[in-house]
């Protein structure tokens, strides 16, 4: 009867021991976070909502783009080029991020010709988009193919990048469901075939 009571003493402590042996290697588990969004136009991603930093990394990365006021106009763009579902079911890639301001810089004209030009308008849409995650430590000199088929490079460190030495990011390592978001304040133009 002594052993019996003694067993159930230990396994009763084994017991209590399980959970607080778990509860010591949890904060280990959550030490691994993603980097933290930098840049200037972070500032701009709405506080919260479906939009906020929190809302789009719940969203595969269309549809989180679609809830940023700040990339409308990328959006209305990989609309017309019936690219959604293509983004949205995509793994673990990377996409630079054309804010409005960048669309702002192309001759009314010229957009207007892009956003009627779905062959060409993919094209362009697809060169923003990388078919990995891509660090900030692989971003300091980095050469990465994109999902169009031709190559866009980075440089830079610390929380300052520029891809094809033109076009600055400016608001980097934002996670959404299946993608890291770099916005960039440039159309990036692949090279001409």
């Amino acid at each position: 009867m002594t052993i019996n009571r003694l067993q159930r003493t230990a396994a009763a402590a084994a017991a209590l021991a399980f959970p607080a042996s778990l509860a010591f290697f949890a904060p280990q588990a959550q030490a691994v976070a993603p980097a933290e969004p930098y840049g200037p136009a972070c500032s701009s991603v709405p506080a919260e909502g479906a939009g906020s930093l929190e809302g789009m990394a719940k969203d595969p990365v269309a549809t989180a783009a679609s809830n940023n006021p700040e990339l409308s106009t990328l959006i209305s763009a990989v609309e017309k080029a019936g690219l959604v579902d293509t983004l949205n079911n995509a793994k673990d890639i990377t996409v630079f991020a054309p804010t409005n301001a960048a669309f702002d810089k192309i001759p009314q004209a010229d957009l207007e010709a892009l956003l009627n030009d779905k062959a060409e308008l993919t094209k362009v849409l697809t060169y923003h988009v990388v078919g990995e995650k891509v660090t900030t430590q692989q971003m300091e000199d980095g050469t990465f193919e994109t999902l169009e088929g031709s190559d866009l490079t980075t440089k830079g460190s610390g929380t300052e990048f520029t891809v094809n030495d033109a076009s600055k990011i400016v608001c980097g390592d934002v996670p959404t469901a299946n993608a890291t978001v770099n916005l960039v304040d440039t159309v990036l133009m692949p090279p001409s075939s």
